[in-house]
């Protein structure tokens, strides 16, 4: 029998018709939940991080699905979904440049990686609003693998810090 982990992952759109790119990134993921079990935060806006100039403002969400294969595969298909909805591959882009839809897959259960292809949990989730705030959400209480705090607690963190 194969253990089921929870899996977050993190939605982002700046490009094309956002919301809708959000809502089939919903609606991918739940189907993609090895029991159909989906949490989903409300939509958030950002401005653009590190990004080129001109970059439109971002909508983000965090989805949390059910996992019973390996991150490995999990990042397979989301990059897939990514290429089906108009992304260009890495090697193809420039980085951070404006995208249609983005998916990074911020954890795994804990499951810890540090790869060429994936590092878990994810490096930057953290330091970023955009994320730890809808992840908060939908999961105050939870802590990352090695973490001391709450994502809560990182969050508010975050926001003290950063007014």
């Amino acid at each position: 029998m194969v253990d089921i982990v929870r899996a977050g992952i993190a939605l982002g759109s700046n490009l094309g018709e956002r919301e809708t790119r959000i809502q089939q990134a919903f609606s991918f993921l739940q189907e993609l939940s090895a029991n159909g079990d989906f949490l989903r935060s409300s939509v958030w806006r950002s401005d653009p991080v590190d990004c080129p100039p001109g970059s439109g403002q971002f909508l983000n969400a965090v989805a949390e699905i059910d996992w019973n294969r390996s991150p490995e595969d999990l990042l397979a298909a989301l990059l897939a979904f990514e290429g089906k909805s108009g992304r260009l591959p890495p090697g193809k882009r420039l980085r951070n440049s404006p995208r249609p839809i983005d998916l990074d897959l911020l954890y795994c259960g804990n499951l810890v990686r540090n790869t060429s292809e994936l590092i878990l949990p994810h490096p930057r989730l953290t330091s970023r609003f955009f994320v730890l705030g809808p992840l908060a959400e939908i999961r105050p209480e939870l802590r990352l693998p090695g973490a001391s705090r709450t994502i809560q607690e990182l969050y508010d963190e975050l926001i003290k810090d950063h007014p």
